[in-house]
């Protein structure tokens, strides 16, 4: 275990790291990063460590096992899609986080939101591990060596192009495993969500180039695919997320129909849903709503964030904070931007919270 290394305590089966994919009190499939990296490094056997995280099924355990290097990788993934899952609500009501224990998300527009992203943050990240030599189960991909044509004319394959098909095989493989042992409505539509996110990464390879001639000239061109910022990825989704298609179990189990037949089937890029959100105003464990109590809200905006919108017509605090900014900003040659530190005071908003308070049971 190494001199003078400490020991982490074993991991508590039942608790969890990522408590957004907690369903009905099971916990997600993976610890939080930093969880893993401490876990990892004091723990020698990929089994010990393997069959100590909390949540994780059969295959699961199976691929843990056999890559262990790549839980790492998903450890970064998970922080990759919260990050952004709060960007993404940042200005809503539920804004993506969620209470520590014993909640469930229903089958809402949220939910798919979260199965989405999630699989797409897993498929980022293994992708960009491989790209980068850390696992040894793949590299970059193999298929883009040799020439080949655009509209520009002839280019080489060079560099080291992201090899997502690999991504996507593993996080479907990874992901979905916990799925697939289901048979029901919520099974069937996290599987759909999950494909979706995946594809949404594979949506945005870009293809980029280097030219090499006299002067900077593209007489020769060495081209390579790379993966979008996760953000793109992010902002598709979130599309995604508000044209998502409600859709209703088909008579043998085998699929989705649409609930309302004026819409069109959902394609295989669509999110689906089939339970309606709820309104998320107050602290609920049943639904996995932490309520606006507290939350900021804008008193001049007209939008979701507004505090008519965000308070639930509860009202508002208003409190005065100062705080130092920059000021006076003048550039001077070469090459500086130099500032003053001013004193501001500003009006803070937060909803008040309901006369109870406390969790609906």
């Amino acid at each position: 275990y190494g001199r003078g290394r400490k020991l982490l305590p074993p991991v508590k089966r039942g608790l969890c790291c990522c408590p957004l994919l907690r369903r009905e009190g099971r916990c997600s499939f993976v610890l939080h990063p930093v969880q893993r990296g401490a876990y990892m490094g004091a723990v020698g056997s990929s089994r010990v460590m393997c069959d100590n995280v909390p949540g994780l099924v059969s295959r699961q355990r199976q691929l843990c096992r056999r890559h262990p290097e790549a839980m790492l990788s998903i450890g970064r993934g998970v922080a990759a899609w919260t990050a952004e899952c709060q960007h993404q609500f940042r200005q809503h009501r539920w804004n993506c986080n969620a209470p520590e224990r014993g909640h469930r998300l229903l089958g809402s527009r949220e939910s798919a939101f979260v199965h989405a992203i999630s699989s797409a943050g897993v498929v980022f990240a293994i992708t960009r591990a491989c790209s980068q030599g850390e696992l040894k189960s793949c590299s970059c991909d193999p298929k883009k060596k040799g020439s080949a044509k655009d509209s520009k004319g002839h280019f080489d394959w060079g560099g080291c192009s992201d090899n997502v098909d690999y991504g996507v095989r593993f996080a479907r493989a990874f992901v979905d495993a916990k799925e697939r042992k289901g048979k029901d409505a919520r099974a069937l539509m996290n599987l759909h969500n999950n494909r979706a996110g995946r594809k949404a990464v594979k949506r945005f390879l870009k293809q980029e180039c280097k030219c090499h001639g006299v002067s900077g000239s593209c007489t020769l061109r060495t081209c390579w695919l790379a993966m979008a910022d996760f953000r793109k990825t992010g902002d598709y989704l979130w599309k995604k997320y508000n044209g998502a298609i409600q859709v209703v179990m088909n008579q043998d189990g085998t699929g989705f129909t649409v609930a309302n037949k004026r819409f069109k089937k959902p394609t295989k890029n669509d999110l689906v849903y089939f339970e309606s959100s709820p309104d998320y105003c107050i602290r609920d464990r049943d639904v996995g709503s932490l309520g606006t109590a507290g939350r900021v809200c804008n008193q001049t905006s007209r939008g979701m964030d507004s505090c008519e919108v965000m308070c639930c017509g509860r009202g508002y605090d208003t409190s005065r904070i100062s705080r130092m900014t920059k000021c006076e900003c003048k550039f001077h040659w070469c090459c500086a931007v130099r500032c003053q530190d001013c004193l501001e005071v500003v009006d803070i908003h937060t909803c008040k919270a309901p006369k109870s308070a406390g969790w609906i049971s």
